[in-house]
């Protein structure tokens, strides 16, 4: 994968992206991706970042990346790593998940952790002074419901928002993006016949719980597959690597068949 990266399949499967839904990040970034969240079913979430709409608005709110990232910054500015998290949890979680109370129920736990702001500011430490896979180590397996689906969501956020340019900045990993790179590890394997039944492929990209190791390789793959479809016609020449995080999360690439 590290020699191939994206097949032409996958590059044509994002021309097609970026072509029906460029104009709403023509600025190359995923700032303007936003979902819809109930903010009265987060009631009890404390602390409640000013920037989200009041708990007790009713009916539903809409925020976007660049409105976390906002918020997040503004946040660790002032070292309130929880009012970080809960706007990062709270736009990963959007309106899925939270039949029943489930997303709320898990971000309250997570917040009653007692070593929660310490694992937080360890990791955002770590983000600015190693880099992201040793963020990412020091958040992977500290806080009980806190999985990297959602930890690298905080990481993502805390990088945008972080000064400086690491040599990788963070990306969300989660089971959909895993799914895709499982789809691009089974055909390099059937190719190569190196894994011809893609059993490797499926433990190594499998749905959660990714070592640090596997965040490693996940952000090399994808920088460098940034910088492969931005030399394409079909993808802007000025895109970070996030829009291709966000575009391969709503693009299903279909490389093995």
């Amino acid at each position: 994968m590290a020699a191939r990266l994206l097949p032409e399949t996958a590059l044509t499967a994002l021309g097609r992206w970026w072509a029906e839904h460029g104009v709403a990040y023509a600025d190359g970034t995923p700032g303007a991706h936003a979902v819809h969240y109930t903010p009265a079913q987060w009631a009890h979430t404390s602390p409640w970042p000013a920037g989200l709409t009041s708990t007790s608005a009713t009916g539903d709110a809409v925020v976007s990346r660049a409105d976390v990232t906002s918020m997040v910054t503004e946040a660790l500015q002032r070292g309130s790593f929880r009012q970080a998290l809960v706007a990062s949890y709270v736009w990963g979680k959007g309106k899925r998940g939270t039949r029943a109370g489930s997303g709320p129920a898990t971000l309250h736990k997570i917040l009653e952790a007692d070593n929660l702001d310490t694992v937080l500011a360890d990791a955002v430490t770590a983000l600015g002074r190693q880099g992201a896979r040793e963020a990412y180590a020091v958040l992977h397996g500290k806080i009980a419901g806190f999985g990297p689906s959602f930890f690298t969501k905080f990481l993502y956020f805390a990088g945008q928002a972080l000064s400086g340019e690491p040599a990788l900045k963070p990306l969300i990993l989660d089971r959909v993006l895993s799914s895709r790179l499982r789809s691009l590890a089974i055909s390099v394997g059937q190719e190569t016949g190196l894994d011809p039944d893609g059993s490797i492929a499926a433990w190594v990209w499998a749905d959660w719980d990714w070592t640090p190791h596997r965040y490693g390789v996940y952000l090399s793959f994808m920088h460098a597959a940034a910088r492969q479809v931005a030399s394409t016609p079909a993808w802007p020449s000025h895109a970070a690597p996030d829009l291709l995080e966000y575009a391969l999360f709503n693009t299903p690439l279909n490389a093995a068949h």
